[in-house]
């Protein structure tokens, strides 16, 4: 079972009310997506909050994050007014869908761990089906509002499991964003590739590749590309 709070070195993040907790996916966007400076962003269903959290401590940037889930909302609330940079971070209770509407805003960033398993069932958790299941986001909504919502010269951030990703890669190009930054993640060397960490751009550029191994193969011993990512925020590195 999960603990109800997972503390990192600047901040801690309670999550007994929210569906899913802090993993590793969130963390590794949250190290490794290309942010910086003092613009927006808006990160898109925050959870526990901790993206938008990581976000405030590597930027100046001033953070909107919404969350559509009541639960979780009130858990980012708090754990957002607990950390150190709570005066640049709104957490907010919309749908993305509603939030794109009647945003007038445009961000420099945005960051987001969807929904993903399209095909799987659904978990028995509303919550949980919610938060991972592209059944209430669909990727043509999420790349088609991240387009509207990015300014010219903003990206988006995303993370998702391989085969999910290349077909959001396919999905975002028809609403006009383009990857420019792919990450490819392994849990082990011998692994296959487990999730793609990606940027997209509205104008085209070449793929800038590269790649991360989690741990070397032994169980809890961690790659020097994985603890040099992370040893910002673990408490271990």
């Amino acid at each position: 079972m999960a603990n109800d709070y997972f503390r990192f070195k600047q901040f801690t993040i309670h999550q007994d009310r929210c569906a899913f907790k802090v993993g590793t996916d969130g963390v590794l966007l949250g190290a490794l997506a290309e942010i910086h400076g003092n613009g927006w962003l808006l990160d898109i269903g925050t959870g526990t909050g901790l993206i938008a959290i990581m976000a405030a401590q590597r930027t100046n940037c001033r953070i909107i994050a919404i969350e559509p889930d009541y639960n979780s909302y009130i858990q980012a609330c708090e754990n957002v007014f607990a950390c150190p940079w709570s005066d640049r971070i709104s957490v907010e209770k919309y749908t993305f869908s509603d939030y794109f509407s009647i945003c007038d805003r445009k961000f420099d960033f945005i960051v987001t761990n969807p929904p993903y398993f399209r095909n799987s069932l659904l978990s028995p958790d509303p919550a949980k089906s919610g938060a991972r299941h592209a059944c209430s986001l669909s990727y043509e909504q999420l790349a088609g509002g991240c387009a509207r919502l990015l300014a010219e010269e903003g990206s988006l951030h995303i993370i998702l499991p391989y085969t999910e990703g290349t077909l959001f890669i396919a999905t975002a190009a028809e609403k006009g964003l383009f990857c420019s930054r792919m990450i490819k993640v392994k849990a082990v060397p011998s692994g296959p590739v487990i999730r793609l960490i990606m940027k997209f751009e509205k104008s085209k550029k070449p793929i800038r590749e590269g790649f991360l191994t989690i741990e070397t193969g032994r169980r809890h011993e961690y790659t020097p590309e994985y603890i040099e990512a992370t040893r910002d925020f673990y408490l271990n590195f």
